[in-house]
């Protein structure tokens, strides 16, 4: 690719003048670059891990699953006191970790393992039985170990994501203890929990530090961080980028049409909105220019583009995981919830894509190098691992097993590709290649480890409840209708994921949300699976929302643009399909959008979602394709008109077509007279 303002893109650029594909994580701060001893052994341990993680999906441990994740645990906490900085002037070092950073990962080592070691120091015998039989009566090593366990993840958690999910977690934890001094007419008062049971239940149950949070991560999220970075290593996702870019050519709208493409393809196996956005950002972000886009818009249309990375199947964000989990279902059947929200998400980018290059007079640019069809022709084997992760998943085949299957056909691949069939023989390079899918899944660990601490003390405590209860009852002072009763819960359930979402990565903030406000909805009749898809997309909306929406920051760094403007020109280009979860919960005819149905209402539901979609990116962008530029009354109409459209009930459906079409006669009777 030529450097910005020559004369040419080209997507057929030699590789040593590729832009590199930037390795970002949406819940990771900056690692270092270590070399030397720190680099040999956080390689050689990730290396182990991945191997322990694909032989678990085999050949499982035979002491169970929760003695998998303690050692787990025990391999990967440590690496993130070596990988990531401690943000302190004085103990961080310029060239890798320092002795503190060494000490910190040997003491996590140990406290990990003590429940697995062979010997005691004093607690009631030695080994994995003898820990679990003391659950509830924990001697003081015991305990000791536990907070030191407890101090350790929250400060991996800071190091990864910083101060804010640490003073959550402490929040609930302060919760647990002092909630017994709470006056007992308070609905979240409870009969309290000492410090030993509190460690009790982050360090010897299944819903604390080893509940499904950290199993998730140590099972689903590693291997799909493994088959994203082999995926890299074959040269998958350049290809997925070239394809995108050559899939348009000459029109106006082509460039944002060819960002959007970037972050579909790349999206389904990245699952990492920032990852994407950045990436894509790279290769198109020159073309955009090109053709007269300002930075702040390009920005937000990159990350608008890149956050529907966590929404696109096969691999949705990590969260998409933790629901199938929490409702005991197949993940085939989450990514089958999923299909239409992301058609809906990914039809009102483009459509805020065609109507910014009308409103903004945006230029085509020639893009040279081959065409698609002749890189399908060339390259298109690359879409066979995606194909067979489906396809096994349809039979039936486990999740775990399925994408270990499509890990293996795209490294198999790799030597099919000319620019990787060097890099695919080097031992050393496919060493670091499989240790670097472990490492760019730590960041992950550390959140889910941490979040164990907020569901043991909401499971232990009964707050879930008890704050769903209030969230119920604060609706019903406002009204005795059901209808608005759960109208004024789903507005407030909103607004409080997307606050929550401002503080914390959306992993948490999911696994927060459920615990409040699902039982929320759930308690006003919303079937499991639309409240589940509800709080899963309200907390992916933080990742565009501001001022810490980590993607929008990432195009910000990309397109050098002002990094706030940055962040509302993306929520301008998501907000439309973000107010499709609403409708999950709304109305019954809310759950066709998940696919979960007859095929007549999924349709007829899905054609008048796409049309309120439409009417909101009229309102956002201030356009109507086909007629030109509306002004207010039509903008304010348009609004209307998809608003009721989305609620998908008859009398509704009728008042939000004629208010559609209102903007419609608007905006021609003012051309007219403009004219």
């Amino acid at each position: 690719m030529s450097k910005p303002g020559g004369d040419r893109v080209d997507s057929e650029a030699p590789d040593e003048d590729r832009p590199l594909l930037v390795e970002v994580d949406d819940e990771e701060r900056p690692a270092r670059v270590l070399t030397g001893p720190a680099e040999w052994v956080v390689a050689t341990v990730a290396f182990a891990v991945a191997i322990l993680v694909v032989w678990q999906v085999f050949r499982p441990l035979p002491q169970g699953s929760q003695y998998y994740l303690v050692i787990f645990l025990a391999a990967t906490l440590p690496l993130i006191f070596l990988a990531y900085r401690s943000g302190v002037k004085f103990l961080d070092r310029a060239d890798g970790p320092g002795v503190v950073d060494w000490l910190l990962a040997a003491l996590a080592a140990v406290v990990c393992l003590y429940p697995v070691l062979p010997w005691t120091i004093g607690d009631g015998g030695g080994g994995y039985n003898a820990f679990l039989d003391r659950q509830g009566l924990l001697g003081t090593v015991d305990v000791t170990m536990g907070a030191l366990l407890l101090i350790l993840v929250l400060e991996a958690c800071r190091r990864t994501t910083g101060w804010v999910l640490i003073a959550v977690c402490l929040l609930f934890a302060a919760y647990g203890y002092y909630g017994g001094f709470l006056p007992q007419g308070w609905s979240i008062a409870h009969a309290g929990l000492d410090f030993g049971q509190i460690i009790d239940a982050l360090y010897n149950s299944g819903s604390g530090f080893y509940g499904t949070p950290l199993d998730v991560a140590a099972t689903y999220i590693v291997l799909f961080t493994l088959y994203g970075a082999v995926l890299e290593f074959s040269g998958a996702a350049q290809f997925f980028v070239d394809l995108s870019v050559a899939l348009f050519r000459r029109s106006r709208s082509a460039p944002g049409r060819t960002a959007v493409a970037s972050g579909f393809l790349l999206g389904t196996v990245s699952g990492s909105g920032t990852a994407t956005t950045v990436t894509i950002g790279a290769v198109t972000w020159p073309i955009l220019r090109r053709a007269g886009y300002p930075p702040e818009q390009a920005g937000g249309m990159l990350a608008a583009a890149g956050v529907g990375a966590i929404l696109s199947p096969p691999t949705l964000g990590v969260a998409a995981f933790i629901v199938a989990e929490y409702l005991e279902v197949s993940y085939v059947t989450v990514l089958g919830w999923a299909l239409i929200p992301t058609v809906l998400y990914y039809l009102g980018i483009l459509l805020a894509v065609e109507i910014d290059a009308r409103r903004l007079g945006t230029t085509p640019v020639e893009i040279g190098g081959a065409s698609a069809g002749r890189l399908l022709l060339r390259l298109g084997y690359h879409f066979l691992s995606l194909i067979v992760i489906v396809a096994l998943l349809l039979l039936g085949v486990g999740a775990t097993k399925a994408v270990v299957y499509a890990t293996l056909l795209a490294f198999v691949l790799a030597f099919l590709d000319p620019r990787t069939r060097a890099t695919a023989r080097s031992p050393r390079r496919v060493f670091h290649a499989i240790g670097g899918g472990v490492r760019a899944a730590l960041p992950v660990v550390a959140v889910c480890a941490s979040a164990g601490v907020i569901t043991a003390m909401t499971t232990k405590t009964g707050l879930g409840s008890q704050l769903a209860g209030l969230l119920v009852r604060l609706a019903k002072s406002l009204s005795d209708n059901h209808t608005v009763v759960l109208a004024c819960t789903v507005v407030l359930a909103a607004i409080a994921l997307a606050l929550l979402g401002l503080a914390v990565p959306v992993t948490a903030s999911f696994i927060i949300g459920w615990v409040i406000i699902g039982p929320a909805l759930l308690a006003l009749g919303v079937s499991p699976p639309a409240a589940a898809m509800f709080v899963f997309y309200y907390s992916v909306l933080s990742e565009v929302t501001p001022p810490t929406a980590l993607a929008a920051v990432g195009a910000a760094a990309v397109t050098g643009a002002r990094t706030v403007p940055t962040m509302w020109q993306a929520l301008k280009y998501a907000l439309p399909a973000f107010l499709v979860p609403v409708v999950f919960v709304l109305t019954d005819s809310g759950e066709y959008l998940l696919g979960r149905g007859p095929v007549l209402g999924i349709l007829w539901t899905t054609a008048v979602a796409c049309l309120g979609v439409a009417a909101l990116a009229v309102a956002t962008g201030g356009w109507i394709l086909g007629i030109g530029p509306a002004r207010p009354p039509a903008r304010v109409l348009a609004a209307v008109g998809g608003l009721l459209l989305l609620y998908l009930e008859p009398g509704a459906l009728i008042a939000g077509l004629v208010a559609l079409t209102a903007a419609i006669g608007v905006t021609l009777l003012s051309r007219r007279r403009t004219t």
